[in-house]
């Protein structure tokens, strides 16, 4: 579902999530320059970033500036892929990495024509899976001086050569493993009464979630917001909402009737919710994607 638009009719526009197709439409401006700032980036967005550029008809000469915040532990817990950073900048002929310790802002901008602000980073749950927002801005002046601002900002930062970034990559991929092996670990060692108030704390927060509502009410919810996006397919529809719900989408938990496995528990919930809502007329099905009515 691509986004219309046009610089008179929509100078300034809200993105709720997902603002994929955006990003999208962002990636296919430029001419001379792109500026990608966020702190978090994985490999999924970085290809996806990769092809689409890939469409651009002005890749070969377009100067690409990814600032980024390199902080050890989001490689180590997965929120930054250094290594799909390296691809990126090993992939088209002029991308400038830099590192800036205090990133925390989203910002990506097309030339002086086109910026998007918002709270989504480069990872599948920033930019389509996370309850994200921000503003889209075609005003040249305004999207000038963001520009001029993050240039300047990029100014304090280190800028790092891809086989710098490639070499880091490697040394703390040994270290990934270890590090999540030891918060296992940690979780193990630390004794049954851990375990247990650790337990006793995820229920808890889900007895919040419960309050009120039950499951078939918090999916029926979902499904509409969802679609209110546009037509969905159910394989499409299912990631989703688990990136929304994964607190109540444990794919660890079985539907087993008289020993034989149904598939995932939560995922008979969605479907269960899917039927209920199209007896009631709010949903329909074509035969391919299922539609907002109401």
């Amino acid at each position: 579902m691509a986004p219309t638009l046009g610089v008179s009719e929509h100078p300034v526009r809200l993105l709720r999530s997902p603002w994929q197709s955006h990003l999208s439409h962002l990636l296919s401006i430029p001419q001379q320059s792109l500026l990608l700032a966020s702190p978090f980036v994985t490999r999924p967005v970085t290809d996806w970033i990769s092809e689409n550029l890939s469409k651009n008809p002005a890749i070969q000469t377009l100067q690409i500036v990814c600032l980024t915040n390199i902080r050890i532990t989001s490689v180590l817990a997965g929120f930054l892929d250094l290594e799909a950073l390296a691809e990126l900048a090993r992939t088209f002929n002029h991308v400038a990495v830099v590192h800036i310790p205090s990133l925390h802002a989203k910002v990506y901008a097309a030339d002086e024509t086109y910026a998007i602000i918002t709270s989504g980073n480069l990872t599948p749950g920033g930019i389509k899976g996370n309850c994200e927002y921000g503003v889209a801005i075609q005003i040249p002046e305004q999207v000038r001086e963001i520009r001029r601002d993050f240039e300047a900002y990029g100014r304090l930062g280190a800028p790092i050569a891809v086989d710098e970034i490639s070499t880091l990559a490697l040394e703390l991929a040994a270290l990934t493993n270890q590090y999540r092996a030891k918060e296992r670990q940690v979780i193990r060692t630390a004794g049954a009464a851990f375990r247990s108030r650790l337990h006793a704390a995820q229920e808890k927060v889900l007895r919040f979630r419960a309050r009120g509502k039950s499951n078939q009410a918090i999916f029926c919810d979902t499904i509409k917001y969802l679609l209110s996006k546009g037509p969905l397919r159910t394989i499409e529809l299912h990631p989703l909402v688990q990136q929304i719900h994964p607190d109540i989408c444990d794919d660890n938990v079985d539907r087993v009737i008289d020993g034989v496995n149904f598939g995932k528990k939560w995922k008979h919930h969605v479907r269960t919710a899917q039927q209920a809502l199209k007896r009631e007329g709010q949903i329909s099905f074509d035969g391919e994607r299922w539609h907002l009515t109401t």
